[in-house]
């Protein structure tokens, strides 16, 4: 088989006309956002602190995440011929599949960042050296990727019976449902990788949180308690949305979800969630407006200067 097609969202010209414009905005400013605030901090030394560093790691995921799925789609709705080629399908699953895997684990670590941040502020720098942060966020990428790897793999070796992708993109279940044999192997393959880069890390942010909670509610001054929770708000946010949208996907107690809502969901991950999080953390986090602020100003200084 040399490529596959992807039935995509609707074949009604007009809706999908209207759905590129709005999701090539999106895609946009999603790519701007995340890229900015990973140079916002890579340029202010006083965001150069474990958490920022986590922060940059998350942004470069999440414009990554959007460029594996969002520019095919966007050429797939204004195209006639809906073909994506064998070689790209495999590596646009890859590429998804992985960066995914990297963000759930690396919500973890960012949960824990912030529990020793509240619970432990005085041993922060010392606990959450730069060593730590680097291996921290090179097992991240290591671990989404190798999953990614051996699930595209088991994958893209079932004989397929036809070539018809009833979604937006390359996923892993529309992919695995074309396949004409047994794929019991594969569906225990999907469940241990998601008991390992999803629920495992989601039972430590959850771990995370109930100590966090906990240290907060001791905390006497009430002023005290809100800086605290603003430290995490912004990352329980994110979480909320990234462990529920795959959790609703991936395990399910009584059955899978309709390719309907797949896709829908698949549209949530690409398409909203990447662009949700620079809004989350510029909006929610006052040293990165500060940051944003004193960047503009010092463009605003340049111009001024050329202008002149």
């Amino acid at each position: 088989m040399r490529e596959f097609i992807l039935l995509g969202l609707s074949s009604d010209w007009d809706i999908e006309v209207a759905l590129s414009v709005l999701f090539s905005i999106t895609y946009v400013v999603t790519v701007l956002g995340n890229v900015l605030i990973a140079l916002v901090i890579r340029l202010d030394s006083r965001l150069h602190t474990p958490m920022y560093f986590f922060l940059t790691n998350l942004s470069l995921v999440d414009a990554s995440y959007a460029t594996s799925i969002v520019p095919q789609m966007l050429v797939h709705f204004l195209a006639e011929h809906k073909g994506i080629p064998y070689v790209s399908c495999a590596a646009q699953l890859f590429f998804s599949l992985g960066l995914g895997g990297i963000e759930f684990v690396l919500l973890a670590v960012m949960a824990y960042d912030h529990y020793v941040a509240v619970c432990d502020p005085l041993r922060y720098l010392v606990i959450m050296h730069g060593g730590l942060c680097t291996r921290l966020a090179i097992t991240s990428w290591v671990s989404g990727s190798v999953n990614s790897l051996m699930q595209t793999t088991i994958t893209f070796q079932l004989p397929m019976y036809n070539k018809y992708i009833d979604h937006i993109s390359c996923e892993l279940l529309a992919v695995v449902r074309l396949a004409c044999v047994d794929t019991s192997s594969n569906e225990i393959a999907i469940m241990v990788s998601s008991i390992v880069l999803l629920m495992t890390p989601f039972c430590l942010v959850l771990l995370s949180y109930i100590q966090i909670i906990s240290a907060i509610l001791k905390i006497q001054s009430t002023e005290g308690r809100k800086k605290a929770f603003h430290t995490c708000a912004s990352h329980l946010a994110v979480v909320v949305l990234c462990y529920g949208m795959a959790i609703f996907t991936y395990i399910q107690p009584s059955s899978s979800p309709s390719v309907l809502q797949e896709k829908l969901i698949s549209l949530f991950c690409a398409i909203l969630m990447p662009v949700l999080n620079p809004m989350i953390y510029s909006l929610r986090n006052k040293e990165v407006k500060g940051a944003f602020q004193k960047l503009l100003g010092q463009l605003s200084g340049l111009t001024s200067k050329l202008a002149t």
